[in-house]
C-alpha cells in the first residue's frame, strides 16, 4: 500500500467535511432530546445552555472515513485490523462517554472501564509486535502504555473545558503526529491522524467560541484513546532512544500540563482529583483577563510550540536534539509554575 500526499490531503478534508456537516444534525439531536450542558455549577462557564453530543459527530466522521478509505484501498486484509485496533477501544470509551453525558456515570466506574480497555489495549498491542516504547521488559512496556493511554485519556477530558479548546489542541497535535510519521513511511498512522485532524477542525467550526456545541464525554474519551494509540504507534526512529520517547510527551503537552495543575491543585487544596472545578488553565487565563476566544487562542499556541519543538527534536535530533528537548522541559516547568501562581478559585 502506497498513499500520495494528495490522498493524505483528500482524507483530511474529507473528514472535515463530514464532521462540519454532521455537527450540526446532531446538535439538533441534541436540543430535541435536551442533552443540554446547563449553566448549573459554579464550575460552568457558559451563560446559556449549550447542547452536548459533538463527539458523536466526531467519531462518525473519523470511523467512517477511516474505513471507506481501507475497503476502497487494494489491501483491506491487513489494514483493516490494524486500523480497528486504534478505533475499536476509543469507540468503546466513546460509547461509555456517550452513556455519561446522556444518564451521568460516577468517576470511579469511568475509571475502571478506562484502565480494563488500557490493559486489552497495550497486551493486544504488545503482543502484534507494534509497541512502540521498547524498553527492554516486556511487562514494564506494558506497564507505560497502560498508564499512558490511561492518563491521555482523561488529559483530553480535563482538557475539554473551553470553547474550542480541546479540539483545536487535538487538531495541532495529529498533524504534528502525521507529519513525523509521514516522513517515517507509517502509513496507517499518518492516515489516521490526519482524519482526526480533519474531523477536529470541522467540529471546531461549530465548537470555538462561543460554542453552539461541546463534544462532551463522547468526544473528549474517543479522542484520549485514539491520540494516545497514534503516540504509542508513532516511531521517530532516531538515536539516541530517550530523544524518540521525550517526543511524545511534547506532542500533548498542554493537555498533560493542564491536568497536572488541577490534578495538584485539588490534592493541596483537600479535594478529590476527579471533582470538577474552576482550576484549569483556561480557568486561570481567563482570571489574568483573557477572553475565552483569546484563551482559546494562546492554549493553541502553547501547543503549537510544543509540537515545533518535537519536529525539531525529530529533524535535527543529532545536533539539536537535546538542547531542544531541555528547552522544552525548562518551558513546561515555567508554565507550570506561572499558572500554579494564579489562583484556583474565583
Amino acid at each position: 500500500m502506497s498513499i500520495t500526499t494528495m490522498q493524505f490531503v483528500i482524507l483530511g478534508v474529507a473528514a472535515f467535511a463530514l464532521s462540519g456537516l454532521l455537527t450540526g444534525p446532531v446538535r439538533a439531536l441534541a436540543i430535541k432530546l435536551s442533552v443540554m450542558d446547563l449553566p448549573n455549577m459554579e464550575r460552568k462557564t457558559q451563560t446559556e445552555p449549550v447542547p452536548y453530543l459533538g463527539g458523536v459527530a466526531i467519531a462518525c466522521s473519523i470511523i467512517s472515513i477511516t474505513y471507506a478509505a481501507i475497503f476502497y484501498s487494494d489491501n483491506t486484509k491487513t489494514t483493516f485490523p490494524l486500523v480497528t485496533y486504534a478505533l475499536l477501544p476509543a469507540a468503546v470509551l466513546g460509547l461509555m462517554g456517550l452513556i455519561d453525558d446522556l444518564r451521568g456515570l460516577p468517576p470511579l466506574p469511568r475509571l475502571v472501564v478506562q484502565t480494563v480497555v488500557a490493559i486489552v489495549v497495550a497486551l493486544f498491542m504488545l503482543h502484534r509486535n507494534i509497541d512502540a516504547m521498547p524498553l527492554g521488559n516486556h511487562f514494564l512496556n506494558d506497564l507505560i502504555n497502560i498508564v499512558w493511554i490511561v492518563a491521555i485519556c482523561n488529559s483530553i477530558n480535563f482538557f475539554d473545558n473551553l470553547d474550542g479548546g480541546a479540539a483545536g489542541s487535538v487538531a495541532v497535535s495529529t498533524l504534528g503526529i502525521a507529519l513525523i510519521a509521514a516522513n517515517q513511511g507509517q502509513e496507517l498512522v499518518t492516515a489516521l491522524s490526519v482524519v482526526t485532524c480533519g474531523a477536529t477542525v470541522g467540529f471546531l467550526l461549530w465548537n470555538k467560541s462561543p460554542a453552539k456545541i461541546y463534544m462532551g464525554d463522547a468526544g473528549a474519551l474517543f479522542l484520549g484513546v485514539l491520540v494516545a494509540v497514534l503516540t504509542i504507534r508513532l516511531d521517530p526512529g532516531i538515536s539516541p532512544q530517550i530523544n524518540s520517547l521525550a517526543i511524545l510527551p511534547m506532542l500533548l503537552a498542554v493537555p498533560i500540563l493542564d491536568t497536572c495543575i488541577a490534578v495538584f491543585s485539588r490534592l493541596r487544596r483537600g479535594i478529590s482529583p476527579l471533582t470538577g472545578g474552576k482550576d484549569h488553565l483556561s480557568h486561570r487565563l481567563m482570571r489574568k483577563g483573557l477572553s475565552k476566544r483569546n484563551t482559546a487562542y494562546c492554549l493553541w499556541a502553547m501547543q503549537a510550540s510544543f509540537v515545533a519543538l518535537a519536529l525539531i527534536v525529530y529533524k535535527w535530533t543529532s545536533s539539536l536534539g537535546t538542547p531542544m528537548i531541555a528547552l522544552a522541559g525548562a518551558y513546561w516547568l515555567g508554565a507550570f509554575v506561572w499558572f500554579w501562581r494564579i489562583p484556583s478559585s474565583d
